[in-house]
């Protein structure tokens, strides 16, 4: 059961999850981080450190469309291993609904 990274994180990339993953299976876009599904060992850590609640299993019902995109762009982007500040408009852009539509980037982040 891997985990998965929602559009809740756009516009926030909070990297609390990071800091606690034991794979460093992260990967960071410009405004988002995404899991990789096949490097992710199912341990749960990085799902209740997520201030944004962005983290799912793949046991729920909406994972499927997310499950895709995160391999997707695990790929694309560079690894994430360590917690940085979040983005600066973090706070107010978190439970906004239709992030993905809105403000995806398919850009990638600095990473490391």
């Amino acid at each position: 059961m891997p985990y998965v990274v929602t559009d809740d994180c756009i516009k926030c990339k909070y990297t609390d999850c990071v800091e606690v993953c034991p794979v460093d299976c992260f990967y960071e876009g410009e405004n988002m981080l995404v899991i990789h599904p096949d490097e992710c060992i199912d341990c749960g850590v990085c799902e209740p450190e997520c201030p944004a609640e962005a983290i799912i299993p793949d046991t729920d019902a909406k994972s499927e469309k997310w499950m895709e995109m995160n391999r997707e762009y695990a790929t694309k982007w560079p690894n994430l291993t360590r917690k940085k500040d979040a983005l600066p408009e973090a706070d107010a852009h978190k439970g906004e609904a239709g992030k993905f539509e809105k403000y995806f980037s398919p850009a990638p982040g600095t990473g490391k």
